[in-house]
């Protein structure tokens, strides 16, 4: 008879040690933490203790996720109540890259829109900028279907951790638009970046509106925009932006 016989023997039969108490009192194990013969009632509690630090340490970053989401939600709530209170047309571009600067604590962010109408012509920044990495960007944005999160690959010392993509590989994923985009926010200290498009409001017949902007957001913390955190609160950011400035377009 070998351990998993004997193991699926007691757990077929609990009444084995009602009838044999005397063999609670008589058994010894050694406890991993002292490393001295315990009995097997000092096992159990030690077991129990285990267990309940275990749940005690996911309760605790269970709450500690939840402050993190109370938080995340009131500094959207702050950002969306500053583009609402924004009346100047021209003034929402700095409305939306100003108010996530400072109510998200983010270092380095970048906003370019084009195809707007002749009234908010000013606007378009790109028009300044060299015709090819213009189409480059614009080609980036509109094949950018879900927020970029990663390391800056052109950083001037890439911090990447073990799970990312090494700079090499993000630098080809991102291309010579990536790369224009990248160099909007004129700062050598970006160590991570986050890139989202922007998009009209979508039509009745059509899944999504027409790219009409890119929103770079970027950081000298490697951590703070990486390749495995969640992308739903900056698809929202990049929907709400999107809509907010819809109406700067031809």
């Amino acid at each position: 008879m070998n351990p998993q016989d004997v193991a699926a023997y007691l757990q077929s039969h609990p009444q084995f040690f009602e009838d044999h108490a005397e063999l609670l009192a008589s058994v010894q194990l050694t406890s991993p933490h002292s490393h001295r013969a315990v009995s097997l009632q000092q096992r159990q509690m030690e077991i129990l203790r285990e267990k309940n630090k275990g749940l005690e340490l996911k309760l605790a970053n269970l709450m500690r996720h939840g402050h993190d989401n109370d938080r995340t939600q009131n500094r959207m709530h702050a950002w969306q109540l500053r583009l609402l209170g924004e009346a100047d047309a021209l003034a929402l571009p700095m409305a939306v890259s100003q108010g996530l600067q400072q109510v998200f604590d983010v270092p380095g962010v970048a906003l370019r829109l084009w195809h707007l109408a002749e009234t908010h012509a000013a606007l378009d920044l790109l028009r300044g900028d060299d015709a090819a990495a213009t189409e480059a960007a614009r080609r980036f944005a509109e094949g950018l279907q879900t927020p970029y999160c990663g390391a800056n690959p052109w950083a001037v010392e890439p911090a990447v951790a073990e799970e990312e993509v090494p700079p090499a590989a993000a630098a080809d994923t991102l291309g010579d638009g990536g790369k224009q985009a990248v160099d909007w926010l004129e700062r050598d200290d970006i160590a991570s970046l986050a890139m989202v498009a922007l998009r009209a409001p979508a039509g009745e017949d059509a899944e999504t509106g027409p790219t009409f902007g890119l929103l770079v957001l970027g950081s000298p913390d490697p951590r703070r925009f990486h390749e495995g955190m969640g992308t739903a609160y900056l698809s929202r950011i990049g929907e709400l932006a999107g809509a907010a400035l819809a109406r700067l377009r031809g």
